[in-house]
């Protein structure tokens, strides 16, 4: 009798472990094939960029349109190129993208380490405050700041396309927890020995930093590579304009006809670089933001 029933525990056993693996294995699958068809719906629109930038004008019209160019049109890269004059569309937003992120990483580092590590009346009030304008709409901002340029008189110049981002609470958010993190015994052993602020910020601080610092870096580049809204109202000249601003008419001819293929070229061309970014660097942004943490 007792073998019986240890014979039928063995039974149910197996029957439970098979279920187990069976659910385990569906389980999984659809958690895999969800991943699949996500994956489907974000790379799609960046397959119909290239092939529609291969394509002949005449086909890019067809209906229903070709999932694949019959002709490989690769002169379209060519002629976006100069059309769009993209050579100094990529002179004038690299140069804005890198002094920006400079200047903006340095008052960063500044702000974090102050809010971070020295003592001063109110600074939790004001941190709060200045976390709370976060809540504001952008667009609030940018009826104000485009007020304030008209009135200093910085249209159409690269002053106005760096100045006003300058700041960045979410960054300075970020370093600040990211420094917190490090131990406040450090400070104080650095302050025994007479090392200055400047000093331990720049020695110890921002080594240990490093990751969150080349992530703001790449995230604040990507953005002014992205920047479309205030170039296009305050400096929409020839030699000022940003590469997002110059691809918006350099395709449309004297008929208001545009030439998609070719426009779609110089789309893929602009996206190349943030491409690259997120495929070379996108362990350092994801580590970044992970180290930042939500102490404070």
């Amino acid at each position: 009798m007792a073998e019986s029933m240890k014979t039928m525990r063995e039974k149910d056993m197996r029957k439970t472990s098979v279920y187990q693996k069976f659910f385990h294995v569906l389980s999984q699958g659809g958690i895999y094939l969800f991943l699949f068809l996500m994956a489907l719906v974000v790379l799609f629109p960046f397959y119909w960029m290239v092939i529609s930038s291969l394509k002949s004008l005449a086909e890019y019209r067809l209906s229903p349109p070709t999932l694949f160019p019959v002709h490989v049109m690769l002169s379209n890269y060519a002629e976006a190129f100069t059309t769009a004059n993209l050579g100094r569309l990529f002179m004038n937003t690299m140069y804005v993208g890198l002094v920006s992120t400079l200047l903006s990483l340095v008052i960063t580092i500044f702000t974090a380490f102050a809010f971070a590590r020295l003592q001063f009346k109110g600074k939790e009030l004001l941190f709060a405050a200045l976390l709370a304008t976060m809540m504001i709409p952008g667009e609030l901002f940018t009826i104000t700041n485009y007020s304030t340029v008209i009135s200093l008189g910085w249209l159409n110049s690269y002053t106005v396309l760096i100045v006003p981002f300058l700041v960045s609470i979410f960054y300075i958010y970020l370093l600040r927890q990211n420094f917190l993190q490090i131990p406040n015994e450090l400070y104080l052993a650095a302050k025994v020995d007479g090392t200055s602020d400047f000093k331990y910020l720049w020695k110890v601080m921002v080594p240990l930093s490093l990751p969150t610092l080349i992530s703001i870096t790449i995230l604040k580049m990507m953005g002014a590579w992205n920047s479309y809204i205030w170039p296009r109202l305050v400096a929409n000249d020839e030699e000022h304009r940003m590469i997002t601003n110059g691809l918006r008419n350099a395709f449309t001819d004297t008929t208001g006809d545009v030439n998609y293929p070719v426009q779609m070229a110089a789309v893929a061309l602009v996206s190349l670089p943030l491409f690259l970014v997120f495929v070379f660097l996108r362990k350092y942004i994801m580590s970044g933001v992970s180290r930042s943490g939500i102490k404070g």
